[in-house]
């Protein structure tokens, strides 16, 4: 219950004679009184007994809203820890709701210190509520195009912290008809960052791999988190389908100088260079996937399982010119009937060339995807094309290795390569 002195004090000035504009600074002085005096078990109940009492006749709006204002300013001085503070947001996000249009602004700032506490308090999904009903589409004020942008960044943010990217993607796609106009280089990264990560939740590996790739060349971000950022974007490409695709996006990362440094690294090089992954292999990278990225699919696979069989069989299209389906599965470790779906499904989606010969169980390949090697049945140039590919590699390396040497110990390279 608010305190006799506040009551009797708020019924003298919604009775007096004054005018509407007259009833301003002695409610403006009221609530400096009651912030400054109040014991701090009665500085809530206090508050709402002025709030209900400003925003109910016979106080009308033209006194109403400069107080309103006064009110959420004098609300922001408050420590964010305080109950008081936390109790008399939710109070007046609450009164206001029924009066919204006619309080627009005050509703914004109170919301955003309510939002401030909730995120204080690791409550993000309570944050994001709280923002997500902020009037940002509003006709009875000129909201800018930057706020709007920040406000739906936020809301991101916060919603991906509780793995809700389905809601976050709404405000995504939201954002991104206003994110060409933003300058804020923080804001920027803030939206890249959601962007990558509602990717990687949706499963649209190849796309977080690219912002994640994006991020990781970002100055604005430390060291760490820009390699941090380089993990995940090596992660993405490991998880996405094989494919032309995934392979130039394998491709770009373990050129990148900075691969050799982070975690996965390892099964990045067996990747690129086509080679065949164990189960060794797989179970020390699936350690440190999140749990979207191990969830199983329809047919009961995980992403995980659906990448690695479809990165063996291509890696066993370099192998070999043909192989049974019997063997296939032990290759891949699965029953034949399923292997065999999975060629299948791969060449009809023209991510492995080949062709399957049902009757005799075999399955030919015709070399890399989209190469069209095969014609009439017989193979032309495969052999060719395996060792133009293998010299590549070669030459590529030895670059590599070159440069490694040139930064390190430039004096020998002088003294014993350069000529």
């Amino acid at each position: 219950m608010a305190s006799p002195q506040v009551k009797t004090t708020l019924n003298e000035i919604t009775t007096s004679s004054a005018s509407q504009s007259d009833k301003i600074p002695p409610l403006q002085t009221l609530l400096s009184e009651i912030l400054s005096s109040s014991p701090p078990e009665q500085l809530t109940p206090n508050l709402k007994a002025f709030i209900d009492t400003v925003l109910n006749e016979p106080i009308t709006l033209i006194t109403s809203r400069p107080v309103m204002t006064e009110l959420v300013s004098s609300l922001s001085k408050l420590p964010s820890e305080s109950e008081s503070k936390k109790d008399t947001l939710n109070y007046l996000v609450e009164a206001l709701r029924p009066r919204v249009v006619s309080y627009e602004e005050s509703d914004t700032l109170c919301r955003e210190q309510l939002a401030d506490i909730y995120e204080s308090e690791n409550d993000n999904t309570a944050a994001a509520n709280v923002l997500m009903a902020i009037q940002l589409e509003s006709s009875q004020r000129l909201i800018p195009d930057e706020y709007r942008l920040k406000t739906y960044i936020r809301i991101m943010r916060n919603l991906l912290e509780d793995n809700e990217s389905v809601t976050a993607e709404r405000y995504l796609n939201r954002a991104v008809s206003l994110i060409h106009k933003s300058t804020d280089e923080i804001q920027n990264l803030h939206f890249l960052m959601c962007q990558a990560r509602i990717y990687d939740n949706k499963r649209d590996f190849l796309n977080a791999c690219q912002k994640y790739l994006q991020l990781s060349f970002s100055q604005v971000v430390e060291e760490t988190e820009r390699l941090g950022c380089l993990n995940a974007a090596i992660i993405c490409a490991v998880l996405a389908p094989a494919g032309p695709a995934r392979s130039r996006a394998l491709g770009t990362l373990y050129k990148d100088d900075r691969a050799p440094q982070v975690e996965h690294y390892a099964i990045l090089e067996k990747m690129y260079f086509d080679r065949l992954l164990s189960s060794e292999d797989v179970d020390a990278f699936e350690k440190s996937l999140a749990p979207h990225q191990t969830a199983q699919n329809a047919d009961g696979t995980t992403v995980l399982t659906r990448a690695i069989v479809q990165h063996n069989l291509l890696a066993a299209s370099r192998l070999y010119n043909n192989i049974g389906v019997e063997e296939l599965g032990v290759l891949l470790q699965l029953p034949a009937e399923q292997a065999e779906r999975y060629a299948a499904r791969m060449i009809e989606q023209k991510r492995l060339a080949g062709q399957i010969d049902q009757i005799d169980k075999v399955i030919y390949f015709d070399g890399p995807a989209g190469t069209g090697a095969h014609t009439d049945g017989v193979i032309i140039g495969r052999q060719t094309r395996k060792w133009d590919a293998n010299i590549l590699a070669l030459a590529e390396e030895v670059e590599r290795v070159t440069s490694l040497l040139q930064t390190e110990h430039p004096e020998w390279v002088a003294a014993n390569m350069v000529h």
